[in-house]
């Protein structure tokens, strides 16, 4: 039943989205609506800002006055987000709520797809996809936050670093 689910969008008034998180969240728990909203959200990324010469992380809203909510769309569930307070409404025409797209969803980074590597900095690995397929190079850098290995091959003599996915490299066995 969970592949059923998707990533809708809700639409709040503008500073009460982790309000309204919450309270959907503690809705969830109250009416044992496990089974239909499985997640909520509000996209958030950390940003570096300099005032008056002192730099300081800082937490921003990506998307303000909107939260994303993973769910079942029923009667049920679709009454229980939308009569929360702080909610004006799901996106899409009319009451009708349009769920985002797989591609959507990803572009926003929303649901996270942990990859494991059986590669470490260091390791021989071969290139499996791309212009330099079959080429063997050295693990310089891995970034799987960002699903990025950094590779140095060995082209007309010289060392190269190249700058690829997860899954487009192979541990040489």
């Amino acid at each position: 039943m969970a592949d059923e689910a998707k990533w809708y969008v809700v639409h709040t008034y503008s500073g009460y989205e982790s309000k309204v998180a919450a309270t959907i969240k503690t809705i969830v728990e109250n009416r044992k609506l496990h089974d239909l909203i499985l997640d909520v959200n509000v996209p958030t990324e950390i940003v570096t800002e300099v005032k008056d010469s002192k730099t300081k992380q800082v937490e921003r809203k990506i998307f303000p006055g909107y939260v994303l909510v993973k769910m079942i769309m029923t009667d049920e569930s679709w009454h229980a987000v939308r009569n929360t307070r702080g909610v004006t409404g799901f996106v899409g025409p009319g009451s009708k709520p349009i769920p985002l797209t797989d591609e959507e969803v990803a572009a926003l980074g929303v649901e996270k797809h942990e990859i494991k590597v059986s590669y470490g900095v260091g390791d021989s690995v071969r290139i499996t996809d791309g212009p330099l397929e079959d080429f063997i190079g050295t693990v310089e850098e891995l970034t799987p936050e960002k699903n990025k290995v950094r590779v140095v091959v060995s082209m007309f003599g010289r060392e190269t670093p190249v700058e690829l996915a997860l899954d487009q490299v192979e541990p040489i066995a």
